[in-house]
């Protein structure tokens, strides 16, 4: 408010100088599609391949060979080719879930074990005399106690029940029914051999009761019978092993069952289910005396000794009060994508950010609050609470994967043929992320790849991501049109069907080397166009144009799916299709850089759409310092002294031929402001390609004079 001077005195007024350049974030490249491991629908940034693989994996093992998504293959690519900053977003099918750490137990005494029960009255309305049966239905398996009368055979014909019988005697005081129970339930079949029997045999009224040690026969059934009709009587219940109290749970921050390890340890310490994708945990250092102990975790694959360590948290405890708690050194928190249609957005779950990279604490289940008192000794409340044992375990119940035998279905590379199955997904398995992506603030990326969808199996998906980036307005998108093997007229014709500046397709596939798995593999152009851009930014800027034999090598490309001669190199160029080209002693190329724009205009070429993005991107970071602040003279001009010197650099690095920024008083009149705005005009002439290089001839007779 400006200074009401009325009556004398001392007026002290502050200025100061407003400031609207911020750091500006490098946007780099988007990519969705399935992986080997990672957080389920959860955009998640990477700034390296190796980080790449550490977070998503690489290859997967499928029959006997390795085999690799172009998920993959286009991180690598784009890596290795300049690429800075990949946002990851793993698609899936179906519901994935993290695997969590098997027992971290605490050093207190361990739980006994209770035995499981069942019992029932025997009633002669039951049909209970001694011809009838009991049965006992365990783990799957039928087993029927018959009497003398009725005797059967140890297998039953069709395969489906296995039979017990007893001696001709009858023992009613109920041994030789247990001696029964316990041959039926020491057989492969059985997961016990401890049943205990107190009953007298199919008395009327008498209590027959059964006894099971630990947890083995809770859910187990006895029903009674004759003559193919039985009734349940009892369900087996209540029974617990013996097990310690656990300190903690810990679950992976990636999902699926590849992240489980459990499984049987050899002596070396090697576990049967681990593996380089997956994880296992060890508690060393544990120091009753302070509380504190030692967490590691391990790569699933190693050895006792030959470790491969992954991260170690040295000094935590249990206590929520010390900055050593457990769950805030490693991170308590986990993200969940949540909501449906046009409403899909990201939680955040749990209380304490994310330090660890591979999991995060699910639980504490025996917190230490204020393990030590002022003198250093373990309090009187805490004297009969432990810490974790020192010992090390796996992870286990993560669901969700398909990653099963490309036999079942996992249709990869060349072979997708079906808007079904590419690379086991389906269009509809990439709505959900398709939608959420559509937040420009949440997520900035400067193209987008969707390596394995095509126009003409997924053209509802495509559809929907080229109205998402028209409404962002800061991305481009290398568009697949056709799978492996198409004619150029399906080509031409799926073209035909689009009409963007923010989308730009190529074509034929290309044989690609993948590194990872060390040979060559057939791809869609999609999965290597994010390479060339990155390619094309690291030598040179944005509105340069990504194709020909300067910027337009295609990196480890072997060969494409068929040549181009000159004819069919029209035919595409004229369809808004860039052609890849191959040329002898130049190799392999894209030869071309127009949008899938109809109208021919600027925006109808790759350099110049990827220049406006550039541009918008630094000038609307840019602006977002302006916001909340005064309409001034002083404000504008602030955001001129940044804009025009950053566009200025531009001109001088051949991005444009002129421009103009207009950002005053003819544009900001007082009924502008009155609305709260403040707006800026900005005129571009973007520089424009040589695409079409016409030299001219001339033969001229001896003694002719040369023109002016």
């Amino acid at each position: 408010m400006a200074e009401q001077v009325i009556s004398p005195g001392v007026f002290l007024n502050e200025n100061v100088p407003v400031t609207t350049e911020a750091p500006i974030i490098p946007a780099g490249a988007a990519i969705i599609g399935p992986t080997v491991l990672g957080p389920a629908n959860i955009p998640t940034i990477v700034t390296t391949y190796s980080e790449y693989k550490q977070k998503f994996g690489s290859t997967f093992v499928s029959g006997g060979a390795s085999y690799a998504f172009f998920t993959s293959l286009a991180a690598q690519k784009y890596f290795q080719n300049g690429g800075q900053r990949l946002l990851v977003t793993r698609v899936v099918s179906g519901s994935f879930t993290s695997a969590q750490s098997s027992d971290i137990e605490n050093g207190d005494t361990a739980l006994a074990a209770t035995n499981s029960s069942a019992s029932f009255v025997a009633v002669a309305d039951t049909g209970n005399d001694d011809n009838s049966e009991l049965r006992l239905i365990h783990d799957g398996v039928t087993y029927r106690f018959v009497g003398a009368s009725t005797p059967l055979p140890e297998d039953d014909t069709d395969g489906n029940l296995y039979y017990f019988e007893a001696n001709a005697a009858i023992d009613t005081s109920g041994p030789e029914i247990a001696s029964a129970f316990n041959r039926a339930l020491s057989g492969s079949n059985a997961s016990s051999s401890n049943l205990l029997v107190d009953c007298n045999y199919f008395s009327t009224s008498d209590t027959l009761s059964f006894t099971g040690s630990g947890a083995t026969l809770n859910t187990a059934t006895i029903s009674t019978g004759s003559g193919g009709t039985f009734t349940t009587q009892a369900t087996f219940g209540g029974g617990k092993s013996a097990v310690g109290t656990n300190a903690l749970v810990l679950k992976t921050l990636s999902a699926g069952d590849v992240l489980n390890s459990a499984g049987a340890e050899s002596s070396a310490g090697v576990l049967a289910s681990g593996s380089r994708d997956n994880i296992r945990w060890e508690v060393s250092n544990a120091n009753t005396a302070s509380g504190d102990f030692t967490l590691t975790v391990r790569r699933g694959d190693d050895r006792t000794a030959d470790k491969i360590v992954l991260e170690t948290f040295r000094g935590v405890n249990l206590d929520p009060r010390s900055p050593n708690y457990v769950a805030k050194r490693i991170g308590s928190q986990y993200k969940s994508l949540e909501g449906s249609g046009d409403n899909v957005y990201i939680a955040v779950n749990g209380e304490y950010p994310n330090v660890s990279k591979y999991v995060y604490v699910d639980k504490v289940l025996a917190t230490t609050l204020d393990y030590l008192d002022d003198d250093g000794n373990i309090r009187v409340t805490n004297s009969n609470k432990k810490i974790p044992v020192n010992g090390s375990g796996s992870f286990n119940f993560g669901s969700g994967s398909i990653l099963g035998d490309l036999q079942e279905g996992i249709v990869l590379n060349e072979n997708i043929s079906a808007a079904g199955n590419t690379q086991g997904l389906k269009g509809d398995n990439y709505t959900n992320v398709i939608t959420l992506l559509k937040d420009k603030d949440a997520y900035p990326f400067n193209v987008l790849t969707v390596p394995g969808l095509m126009y003409d199996l997924h053209s509802t998906q495509l559809d929907s991501l080229v109205t998402n980036l028209t409404s962002r307005g800061d991305s481009i998108l290398p568009l697949d049109l056709v799978v492996y093997g198409s004619a150029i007229s399906t080509v031409t014709n799926k073209a035909s069907l689009l009409n963007t500046s923010y989308a730009a397709s190529y074509w034929p596939w290309v044989k690609v080397f993948d590194s990872d798995l060390n040979k060559n593999v057939w791809a869609p152009a999609s999965t290597i166009i994010p390479a060339v851009y990155a390619a094309n930014d690291a030598t040179s800027d944005a509105w340069f144009a990504p194709a020909g034999f300067n910027r337009g090598g295609l990196p480890g490309v072997i060969a494409t799916e068929r040549g181009l001669k000159r004819s069919l190199r029209d035919t595409l160029y004229s369809a808004k299709v860039n052609p890849i080209a191959t040329f002898p002693n130049a190799g392999i190329v894209v030869y071309g850089q127009k949008t899938l724009q109809t109208k021919a205009s600027a925006t109808d070429r790759v350099n110049v759409r990827r220049l406006l993005i550039a541009l918008k991107d630094f000038i609307g970071q840019t602006a977002q310092g302006l916001i909340f602040e005064p309409n001034t003279v002083a404000t504008r001009n602030s955001f001129l002294s940044i804009v025009n010197p950053y566009l200025e650099t531009v001109q001088q690095r051949q991005g444009l031929y002129a421009f103009k920024v207009v950002m005053d008083s003819t544009n900001n009149g007082p009924n502008v402001i009155d609305r709260n705005e403040l707006r800026g005009t900005i005129y571009l002439q973007p520089t424009k390609t040589a695409e079409f290089i016409v030299l001219d001839f001339n033969v001229l007779p001896t003694g002719a004079e040369f023109p002016a």
